[in-house]
């Protein structure tokens, strides 16, 4: 089956498509990408993974067509960070 793997990171992006077997998770997509080689904080052990921008468990099999994507961390709190709201034209 294919699938493929994103990921982005301070504007720079990896994708990958893949052939993998049928049965194969999301963890072991992210993990058969490379993505940690050329991002090292992409580590498919620690990061929480997605399939079309919705959280799944790591060992959520794949089907065909499908993209895993890999989630950074949070790094500021919401609540702290300056909301940037424009007033609309009348």
């Amino acid at each position: 089956m294919r699938v493929s793997v994103a990921y982005v990171e301070d504007g720079a992006h990896f994708w990958r498509t893949l052939d993998l077997p049928a049965g194969t998770t999301a963890r072991e997509a992210a993990e058969r990408s490379g993505v940690q080689r050329c991002f090292p904080r992409a580590d498919p052990q620690a990061c929480q993974l997605g399939v079309f921008g919705k959280p799944v468990s790591p060992e959520r099999p794949l089907e065909g067509g499908e993209r895993v994507e890999l989630y950074r961390p949070i790094t500021a709190d919401p609540e702290t960070v300056p909301r940037n709201d424009r007033e609309e034209p009348e």
